[in-house]
């Protein structure tokens, strides 16, 4: 992550339609002084007013992100401040001569070649950076968004949509500059059929078309152009997490697990976020704090580990511990077991008519088992294990309250402070999911 706040070296301009109020805009992007953040600038009203991009700001989140002061509004701006936040940008002011960015192809692409085109300088300020050293979470309905502590931005992301033509799709990634610029950038917005004629009624999507959008049509998906990414929905979600999240004021350093997420519930994460960071201002970015190390494994001879010595082992707490005992722990496999609950905290909003344990859940349980398995002994005694990615990830059958998950992890391969772990849950001797994960050991 960088050190210095960075702002653009020359000025550069992008013109098109806004997507929801389908007004021609041109928007430029400026260098700022330090310090100055991030602020949108109407130069098409008396006295051009500015806004900045914060969460206090923050007057709408249907269908997309809207700050305003007064009667003053910028809808829309949650691609650009996903790239400013991926790439860097501490300090910019964006001038509008409408009220909404131009949606491009409706995705951040065109906003990352502005960048890149403007081309970034360090200032002469140390970047801030937020960090928790607790977990936070919001859940509202079926959408629920978690933040957990780590020392870089990492986002895992479920969606599910009961229509044709739209599967459950899961994708996690570490997020910096060429991670969002090729794996999220390209993800464009997307709506269902049976939405347009409700949007329109509501006056948004005015600018909305094929070439700016995908719109799932039964077990059709209309767009110009194929899909990006067989995945290219979630990957969009994450897009917006990113955007939502930089409505902090400064970058964000934690792992994100989302299910269904949506506007309304990032920005009341970070909400609870940026009361949190009021309450405990964040180091400069190059002496931040590590999260606290975890202590050497208390193994019993048989290679057990009960919830006690568990708790020991690794950073999660409670509602995020998705072990519950540790069966068998090798230097290369290890073996713990997950009693599914109807108590469990997701039951109340996941399906409550019918639960099924969530499946980036049950790729956790996965991930805090191969984390625990890499740090046994040795030279990674004390050290953490940051779930970086997963590979070949299948949700092959429903978990339920009553069931008991069989987590296995095996080691595939390990160089340096990088391991790859095959891993499933089993119920009753059956898959129900597997993946091939990858970690970086850190410490």
């Amino acid at each position: 992550m960088f050190k210095q706040q960075q702002t653009f070296k020359k000025s550069v301009s992008f013109s098109g339609v806004g997507l929801h109020t389908g007004n021609a805009v041109t928007m430029t992007f400026k260098p700022a002084a330090v310090d100055t953040g991030i602020r949108f600038k109407r130069t098409d009203l008396d006295d051009q007013p500015e806004i900045e991009a914060l969460v206090a700001n923050v007057v709408e989140t249907t269908r997309g992100t809207t700050i305003g002061k007064g009667n003053i509004r910028v809808h829309t701006i949650e691609h650009v401040m996903a790239a400013f936040h991926a790439l860097g940008v501490d300090n910019a002011i964006v001038e509008l001569d409408a009220n909404e960015p131009p949606v491009g192809d409706g995705s951040a692409s065109p906003y990352v070649k502005m960048i890149r085109e403007a081309g970034l300088v360090e200032q002469g300020a140390q970047r801030e950076v937020a960090q928790i050293t607790e977990p936070i979470w919001f859940k509202q309905g079926d959408s629920t968004v978690v933040m957990l502590p780590a020392d870089r931005l990492q986002v895992s992301c479920t969606i599910s949509f009961p229509v044709g033509g739209l599967d459950s799709q899961y994708f996690s990634l570490g997020v910096d500059r060429e991670s969002f610029a090729e794996q999220i950038a390209p993800c464009r917005t997307f709506c269902f059929f049976h939405e347009v004629e409700h949007l329109m009624k509501a006056g948004l999507i005015k600018g909305g078309s094929l070439e700016n959008a995908i719109i799932v049509r039964g077990e059709s998906v209309l767009t110009q152009g194929a899909l990006r990414f067989r995945d290219e929905f979630v990957r969009h979600k994450i897009l917006d997490i990113i955007g939502d999240l930089y409505l902090l004021g400064r970058p964000v350093a934690a792992q994100i697990i989302a299910i269904r997420p949506g506007h309304t519930v990032n920005y009341e994460l970070t909400k609870q976020l940026a009361v949190k960071a009021a309450k405990r201002p964040s180091p400069p970015a190059e002496v931040a704090a590590a999260p606290a190390k975890a202590t050497p494994p208390p193994v019993s001879d048989t290679g057990e580990v009960d919830s006690v010595g568990l708790l020991k082992m690794v950073p999660h707490r409670y509602p995020f511990v998705m072990l519950d005992r540790v069966l068998k722990l090798e230097e290369k496999k290890a073996v713990a077991i997950k009693n599914v609950s109807i108590n469990e905290p997701y039951f109340q909003g996941h399906f409550p008519g019918h639960p099924v344990m969530p499946g980036v859940l049950q790729l956790e349980a996965m991930a805090q088992c191969g984390g625990i398995m890499l740090l046994k002994g040795g030279q990674n005694a004390g050290k953490l294990a940051y779930f970086m990615s997963a590979d070949n990830v299948k949700f092959r059958k429903p978990v339920t309250p009553g069931d008991q998950l069989l987590i296995e992890a095996e080691l595939t391969a390990q160089r340096r402070n990088i391991g790859r772990a095959k891993c499933t849950c089993k119920v009753g001797g059956e898959v129900v999911s597997e993946a091939e994960l990858l970690f970086l050991i850190h410490g």
